[in-house]
């Protein structure tokens, strides 16, 4: 296998904290987004969507989205499960997932990318180009604010976002978080369940992947 990162970029840091869950070494390729590197016609034949992260297993096949490449990860190595054990839990965790996924991390990608110079004409990733509007970052705040609050609702009885199961969730929401306050948008005054939760998350070893 092969693993295609980009080690500034939040969504291949969700596989890399995976990985270092799970305790799997794979090899990695990393590819320079800042210069472009995910248009070129060799990274392109290997991730026609121009983006990462993307795993390219033994027979070619390429896993080119997060929670696709970390399944696949963990029907490999289930133990410690960051999925879930029984029916109920592997539904919550996939359900908190993509709360996270599309309320939160595409909040702050709405943010980022409508606003920032580098991304002129850029603000969706992949291979097609499309203008900034501002007012999606506006609104892109407004969605991560929102988030933060819900999460800290949720974890108001809870060690993590499912009880006490550290998941794939949790991941997608440390990365969630950290983006956040990277682009200034910091954990709100009061929010007291997500900073515990966060500075919990943030001092496990994988947190450095």
């Amino acid at each position: 296998m092969k693993f295609y990162d980009c080690i500034t970029a939040p969504s291949p840091r969700r596989v890399r904290i995976f990985m270092a869950e799970k305790g799997l070494e794979i090899d990695t390729v990393q590819i320079d987004l800042a210069s472009g590197e995910q248009f070129s016609e060799a990274y392109r034949k290997i991730n026609p969507d121009c983006v990462v992260p993307a795993l390219q297993l033994d027979d070619g096949t390429c896993l080119s989205e997060v929670l696709a490449i970390c399944q696949y990860l963990e029907e490999l190595q289930p133990e410690p499960t960051l999925f879930g054990q029984t029916p109920s839990e592997r539904a919550l965790v996939t359900m908190w997932h993509t709360k996270v996924e599309q309320q939160g991390l595409l909040g702050m990608m709405d943010k980022f990318r409508n606003s920032a110079k580098g991304f002129k004409d850029r603000a969706l990733a992949g291979p097609d180009n499309y203008p900034q509007i501002p007012e999606l970052a506006r609104r892109g705040r407004q969605r991560v604010e929102a988030c933060h609050r819900k999460l800290d609702g949720q974890l108001a009885d809870s060690e993590f976002l499912v009880g006490d199961l550290y998941s794939i969730a949790d991941i997608t929401a440390q990365v969630f978080v950290d983006f956040a306050l990277r682009g200034n948008v910091p954990i709100p005054d009061g929010a007291d369940n997500l900073r515990r939760w966060y500075e919990s998350v943030s001092s496990r070893p994988s947190a450095k992947a």
